[in-house]
């Protein structure tokens, strides 16, 4: 079995978060190096029936206001990931096939919402009123109370997200890049149109 992973990450106003996750059935050594203090919540129920079974992930969280931990599970293997929704002060994080809108504060969960492909990215702009959870085959806009404003299917898988320019760019796994408007998900000038 491959050692768990790590990944720190600096966002702005004081947080940090200390990522360690692996593979299926590899949630003890993931835990192994838990840091004391603060609240712990598991939410591993939220993505697998029997979480322990699966893959594991555990975010350690310092913020000015102290520290929290949250424990994630997922069904594949996936790197997860975060980004500091500042106005609404959610740390929005994907990981397997679940996005979590976690208070960035004290690590309450806000809101969960659940794609049937994984998730490539979570997005955000203080522009947007929403932040974007690309899937596979899925886009979703999702509000401060993790509703989906908008949501797009593709006809092929997207391998990347990214947003440039005011727009959302998407590229498919066959190459094609298409260029959407990330309020409203309607094709945006310049770079192609969105998938059926």
């Amino acid at each position: 079995m491959a050692a768990p992973r790590d990944a720190v990450v600096q966002y702005p106003g004081g947080i940090r978060v200390r990522y360690r996750w692996a593979g299926s059935g590899q949630g003890d050594e993931v835990f192994a190096l838990s840091e004391a203090g603060g609240p712990l919540l598991d939410l591993g129920t939220v993505a697998a029936d029997a979480p322990d079974a699966v893959c594991r992930a555990e975010l350690r969280v310092d913020t000015p206001a102290g520290p929290w931990t949250v424990r994630l599970a997922s069904t594949i293997f996936d790197d997860p990931s975060a980004l500091l929704w500042d106005e609404p002060g959610l740390l929005v994080v994907k990981y397997g096939f679940v996005t979590y809108g976690l208070g960035a504060r004290s690590g309450d969960l806000r809101w969960s919402h659940r794609s049937r492909t994984p998730l490539v990215a979570v997005l955000g702009s203080p522009r947007l009123r929403n932040v974007i959870a690309q899937s596979e085959i899925e886009t979703f806009a999702l509000d401060a109370a993790g509703e989906v404003v908008w949501r797009l299917g593709h006809s092929d898988v997207v391998a990347a997200a990214e947003l440039v320019g005011g727009r959302l760019v998407l590229t498919s796994y066959g190459g094609q890049v298409t260029a959407l408007d990330p309020a409203t998900g309607r094709p945006a000038a310049g770079l192609g149109t969105a998938g059926g």
